[in-house]
């Protein structure tokens, strides 16, 4: 019998241990289908810090999540094990010396076979998540919902941080470039051509206010379409969506996504072959009703559902 997440009615909500979701705590990702883990880092920030505290505080928040999907008919603990496996042990005085110690401790999660579900941490995670995904699965789809492309080439002279991702993942050949789809951004820029670059690469940038007041099942229909066939890695940053939803974040920008689309999105992806997921850039600091952990856990959950071999009853 897979694990299960243990029950309200079991044991007070309020109570129990601080896994994601209750789930059993796992010293590795050894006999796992999904490996949650956390990666508590925010020095590769830019702007507010207080990420590290966001798998903790998405953890604590998550624990109202019942395992069936009642509106979708999900049921991911019914046929994959799922375990919690902590937290990497970054370094938090050293920025590179973390990126390394994320390789490596994910080329070991995908060495077990076990699908990574990340709770972060500020976005630069993604990056050597992506170089031992790779190097596992060869280079990825990706879908990246965010309000920011992250792509730039430094950060105060630093080519690896929070804004930078997705252009070494450019670089290093660990992502497909027709095969990425960026939905969400927005905000200010600092030239016209912030996003053109991008899109030369091959990437397919959806800003959100080419989806203000639609329903987002028609757009990630059309990404489940052309991602179809393909290992697909999806990273989810908290800030796509708008303050109103998700203030407790680094880089808040107005006029973003609803929690109803952000839900739409996930679950219309369900039936592309996900090799990884992470939620990233939520910082307690900055909300302390803690409803954008919630929304983030929420939407955590939403992923697991759409993991290939999660039944539908």
């Amino acid at each position: 019998m897979p694990n299960q997440p243990i029950s309200g009615n079991d044991l007070p909500r309020f109570a129990g241990p601080g896994t994601f979701m209750r789930l059993p705590a796992a010293a590795s990702a050894e006999g796992l289908d999904v490996a949650v883990v956390g990666v508590p880092m925010d020095h590769g920030t830019s702007w507010r810090s207080g990420t590290r505290f966001g798998p903790q505080q998405i953890r604590a928040q998550s624990a109202m999540i019942r395992p069936y999907a009642v509106q979708t008919g999900a049921a991911p603990f019914d046929a994959l094990q799922v375990a919690d496996i902590g937290d990497v042990a970054i370094n938090t005085f050293d920025l590179a010396d973390t990126i390394r110690i994320i390789t490596e401790a994910y080329g070991t999660i995908l060495t077990h076979g076990a699908i990574p579900a990340t709770l972060g941490g500020d976005h630069t995670l993604t990056l050597p998540i992506l170089r031992a995904v790779a190097a596992r699965h060869g280079p990825v789809a990706l879908v990246h919902v965010d309000a920011h492309a992250d792509v730039n080439d430094v950060m105060f002279g630093v080519r690896e941080a929070h804004g930078t991702v997705f252009r070494r993942a450019h670089e290093e050949g660990l992502i497909v470039p027709d095969k990425v789809w960026q939905v969400g951004l927005r905000g200010t820029g600092y030239t016209a051509e912030d996003f053109d670059e991008p899109r030369d690469w091959g990437f397919h940038l959806v800003t959100a206010p080419e989806i203000w007041h639609q329903s987002l099942a028609p757009l990630a229909a059309r990404i489940r379409a052309d991602l179809a066939g393909h290992k697909v890695y999806v990273s989810y940053d908290i800030d796509s969506l708008d303050p109103a939803f998700a203030p407790g974040t680094g880089t808040p920008e107005i006029g973003g996504l609803t929690t109803p689309q952000a839900m739409e999105l996930i679950r219309g992806l369900r039936g592309l072959d996900i090799v990884g997921v992470d939620m990233v850039e939520v910082s307690p600091p900055y909300d302390p009703s803690g409803n954008t952990a919630l929304v983030a856990a929420n939407l955590m959950f939403e992923m697991l559902c759409i993991l290939p071999g999660v039944p539908y009853r």
